[in-house]
């Protein structure tokens, strides 16, 4: 799929590759969400499927926290306070022990909700704040979304499919 370049294009892309990843989802067995057998978001390491829900939600907090913090002229800290770019890993790491607490479907459900708001801030916005102008550093609102929910949604998706090849599921 192309790289979205407007509103519509970005709406689209969250909801193909959303929904595709919620089929994904579908019909694993609750006893494997947290067995660490899925290839992990650091080199050389693995995650559960709650761990990879957990990271999904945790960059969809972010996404959110940033426009807010935007929207108030407050500054940011990208990617999150206390972690810088290379650092991601790190970050999957605090994505997990943040809902480490929660079970397969809580996560489910949570992460749905998430996507619902994210598609409330992008109706929100026009065009021209998504794609028009700029918005960290070189990146565009509307790219800097894009780069947080469509394209990981399509990565999980891939990661499980893979994961069910591997599993016989």
């Amino acid at each position: 799929m192309a790289v979205p370049t407007n509103k519509e294009e970005l709406l689209n892309a969250i909801n193909k590759n959303y929904n595709k990843l919620k089929k994904e989802l579908e019909n694993i067995p609750l006893e494997l969400t947290t067995k660490k057998d899925l290839e992990g978001h650091s080199k050389g390491t693995f995650m559960s499927i709650n761990n990879l829900l957990s990271y999904l939600l945790g960059w969809q907090e972010l996404v959110l926290k940033w426009n807010i913090k935007q929207d108030n002229n407050e500054k940011v800290d990208f990617p999150e306070t206390g972690y810088k770019w290379n650092q991601l890993g790190k970050l999957a790491q605090k994505f997990y022990e943040d809902y480490k607490d929660d079970d397969f479907n809580t996560l489910k459900e949570k992460l749905d909700k998430k996507v619902e708001d994210i598609l409330t801030l992008i109706e929100n916005k026009s065009n021209k704040e998504l794609y028009d102008v700029a918005w960290y550093e070189k990146w565009t609102l509307g790219r800097m979304i894009q780069f947080n929910t469509s394209s990981p949604y399509l990565n999980a998706q891939g990661r499980l499919r893979k994961w069910k090849k591997l599993s016989t599921i």
